[in-house]
């Protein structure tokens, strides 16, 4: 897992052919405050549920996550990395301080 701030996320995001954005906030989050275009949406609160999402992912993919914060997408980063993803990357500071483009639910 790397941790990436906000420059080195969207800049490596935006060169990367094999990536995908996953949010792991509560379903509210997404509906009050949007998601990051094209993310994936896996509520990282859902436990197992979220464990048997996540394992249907294509593991040789590169994985941009992010939380409202960072806490909780370095936790489902970490838990990715136990099931077998290779290429995980955290977004610091989160969804809260993005700057990058932002869609509605």
């Amino acid at each position: 897992m790397a941790d990436l701030t906000q420059e080195e996320w969207a800049e490596q995001l935006s060169q990367d052919n094999n990536a995908v954005v996953l949010d792991v906030r509560t379903q509210e989050e997404v509906e009050e405050e949007g998601i990051i275009p094209n993310a994936v949406h896996i509520d990282i609160y859902r436990g197992q549920e979220f464990i048997n999402e996540v394992e249907t992912l294509d593991k040789s993919k590169t994985f941009y996550v992010y939380c409202r914060s960072g806490n909780r997408s370095g936790q489902a980063c970490a838990i990715m990395n136990q099931l077998g993803f290779e290429n995980t990357n955290n977004l610091l500071g989160g969804f809260s301080e993005w700057t990058g483009d932002v869609a509605s639910i």
